[in-house]
């Protein structure tokens, strides 16, 4: 029997393209060992990003490669994640305890934004990652009514307050504090205060992405977040109709400016299915969101229907990944969250948090 070398397992690796990362695992730097005894090879394998729901296709499609190759007879396939924290933008220091925020913004209301956000959240959860959710929308808050969660942040020293959890997912939100029908009547300066204490005084636990769910618009508190909050990367939810490609496309400009990468565009209500017959159809257009990515050479994460499910699992508190986590439109947000970690694992890691705080202090 002829002994396979290791280059001829990595032959075989790299004929395999990893359809989130768009390359072979090996330019990716995803192969962490390869070992090799007798007949026998064993591969570790290290993900950027989030993908329980991915590792038995990767496995299962490494191992049909590795044990085609002449004297190999058993392949072990080893895979974990490893979730960095990612570049912010130039003058902003990331949060401590939260390696990435990551802005989901549309251009106008209406778009579905804010259940794209909680179950892109909750979607990254269930792929393995830790995650929280920020709403940023002062004047309209909806993740208390989306996460069915109305309690009041407790504080441990008076100082900072503990998110709120529901469904496993840490939240934070003025809704939490105020009552459901009581109007913010604030003007832009207070909205903006108000939002980075929400962002900075809460002690949140450990998370790999902090989703950040940004009010509709690009105005000045957008702008203005835009440059004090630390993200390390946007996603832009449209719909397929053109005022709404329109203004998203504003929305995409707006991150441009303040250099924050869009890691891609998520296109909301792209089919209708109806709720008695199941057909489907393209009542708002079709294929906007696509264009666009095209058009601004980002990436097309993913498209949602118009269903009924949604909306009514959202409103009832159970958003549709908890609600039906084996359902088709369950499948379609986590492979958003896939796409959309996968693309921010690729950009560049932040150092910041390995160099040390230099304290002056009189003796």
């Amino acid at each position: 029997m002829t002994a396979v070398s290791r280059s001829d397992v990595e032959a075989a690796i790299q004929g395999y393209v990893d359809p989130y990362l768009e390359k072979d695992l090996l330019a990716a730097k995803s192969i962490k060992d390869i070992r090799i005894a007798g007949d026998r090879v064993e591969v570790d394998v290290q993900l950027g990003f989030p993908a329980r729901g991915y590792h038995d296709t990767l496995v299962a499609a490494l191992r049909q490669r590795i044990t085609a190759l002449e004297g190999v007879n058993t392949a072990l396939i080893q895979v974990d994640t490893k979730i960095i924290p990612h570049e912010v933008q130039k003058g902003l220091q990331p949060l401590p305890n939260v390696k990435n925020i990551i802005a989901v913004a549309s251009g106008k209301g209406g778009v579905g934004k804010s259940t794209t956000a909680v179950n892109l959240a909750l979607a990254l959860q269930a792929e393995g990652a830790t995650a929280g959710i920020l709403d940023a929308d002062i004047y309209g808050p909806s993740q208390p009514r989306m996460l069915g969660a109305n309690q009041r942040p407790t504080s441990q020293d008076g100082q900072s307050m503990e998110p709120v959890v529901s469904h496993g997912l840490q939240s934070m939100s003025i809704g939490y504090m105020i009552d459901e029908e009581t109007p913010m009547i604030w003007r832009g300066p207070m909205v903006t205060q108000a939002l980075e204490q929400l962002l900075r005084d809460t002690r949140w636990h450990e998370l790999d992405y902090l989703v950040i769910d940004l009010p509709p618009g690009t105005g000045d508190t957008q702008l203005t977040l835009s440059q004090k909050i630390p993200v390390s990367g946007a996603i832009i939810v449209t719909t397929p109709q053109d005022i709404a490609l329109l203004d998203a496309r504003k929305g995409l400009k707006m991150f441009e400016k303040v250099n924050v990468p869009v890691l891609g565009v998520v296109e909301n209500m792209s089919t209708h299915i109806c709720s008695r017959c199941g057909h489907e159809e393209h009542i708002f257009g079709e294929g906007g969101g696509r264009r666009m990515a095209e058009q601004y050479q980002v990436d097309f994460l993913g498209a949602l229907p118009l269903d009924i499910r949604i909306r009514e699992e959202t409103d009832s508190g159970r958003p549709t990944v908890i609600a039906e986590p084996d359902s088709r439109i369950a499948r379609i947000y986590r492979e958003i969250a896939r796409k959309a970690a996968a693309k921010l694992a690729l950009q560049a890691k932040s150092y910041s948090q390995l160099f040390p705080n230099i304290v002056i202090q009189k003796t």
